[in-house]
């Protein structure tokens, strides 16, 4: 018994060893801690939620009866993913209340439904507005701009976690402070994903600095992708010469990949282009960008020149692509 007892305490270390060391084990750790915090905030951890009779699960159960109507035991079970058991004694407690009544469904006589009752809604109806009140406060307590940040970040972890994802964005022109928003983008992102040093933001503040001073609105534009309030992607045409129009800086955040953004990019400036006179465009990438080539390869471009240069503190391989309009 001792032999055992001690092969099951240096299993039971071992596996602690080796879920320690997992990669995501720290942010595991972040995550629980963002639990603790945020349930404490709302006060989910009090036996009884708004000082009321009823616990969170409770006021669930009544606020989807409310807003989704007459729902089975199956469907709330599904939808809370509760335990079966657990349901049927808050059902019971809720029938034995007034709360909820049972009626059969029209189409279907052997299936029962739960209805909340006008005392059910009565009970409700105070407890959702003391929740109301109870995040109005929290939100009070900061100014508008961190309530804004308060919300998106919101937004994402619901989006990131629910598997729905939200498509929509807009493509507008930039605004004062978009460009100091661009040319850290651009540098974050290179420094991050690529290992680009110091010269490519050097160049993007350049390339960014010459755009607004020279800037020439019958010949040059700018492209701010935009969602929830946040810039998403960016991209620039200015002239290269009269006939022949430069796609630069292409850029989309990694929160939006896959939302088509950056052909939509592209086509915008070929359209630009084509609608002001240019005759060709062209850009310049590397080689290893290639998610972008793929963009520029679809969008019927193609590769003119390339060349071994050492730039941004890599080994890369520059490339020119053209296409005619």
């Amino acid at each position: 018994m001792i032999a055992l007892g001690n092969y099951i305490v240096a299993l039971s270390n071992y596996r602690a060893r080796v879920m320690s060391s997992h990669p995501l084990f720290a942010q595991a750790d972040i995550v629980r801690g963002f639990n603790r915090f945020y349930t404490h905030q709302i006060g989910v951890l009090q036996e009884h939620l708004l000082h009321s009779d009823y616990s969170l699960t409770e006021l669930r159960i009544l606020y989807e009866l409310a807003s989704r109507g007459d729902l089975t035991s199956a469907d709330l079970r599904q939808l809370l993913s509760l335990d079966a058991g657990y349901m049927s004694r808050i059902i019971s407690r809720f029938e034995n209340k007034g709360l909820i009544q049972k009626v059969r469904c029209t189409s279907d006589a052997r299936a029962v439904r739960l209805h909340l009752s006008d005392l059910g809604r009565a009970i409700l109806a105070p407890l959702e507005q003391a929740s109301r009140e109870q995040v109005v406060a929290m939100l009070e307590r900061l100014c508008e701009p961190q309530q804004r940040q308060l919300i998106d970040a919101m937004t994402t972890i619901q989006t990131l976690l629910g598997g729905a994802r939200d498509t929509t964005y807009i493509l507008r022109d930039p605004q004062p402070g978009d460009m100091g928003t661009v040319m850290q983008q651009q540098a974050s992102l290179y420094a991050r994903e690529y290992g680009w040093n110091g010269e490519f933001e050097a160049l993007v503040a350049e390339v960014i600095a010459q755009y607004l001073r020279e800037f020439d609105p019958s010949a040059e534009r700018c492209w701010i992708a935009e969602k929830d309030g946040k810039v998403i992607g960016s991209v620039f045409i200015v002239r290269l010469d009269e006939t022949t129009a430069k796609l630069r800086m292409l850029y989309v955040d990694a929160s939006a990949r896959g939302l088509g953004i950056g052909s939509r990019l592209v086509e915008e400036c070929l359209r630009f282009a084509r609608q002001v006179g240019y005759s060709r465009m062209t850009l310049w990438t590397t080689s290893n960008l290639s998610a972008a080539r793929k963009i520029y390869q679809k969008a019927g471009f193609e590769l003119v020149e390339e060349t071994p240069v050492h730039s941004f503190g890599k080994d890369l391989v520059s490339q020119t692509w053209a296409r005619a309009l």
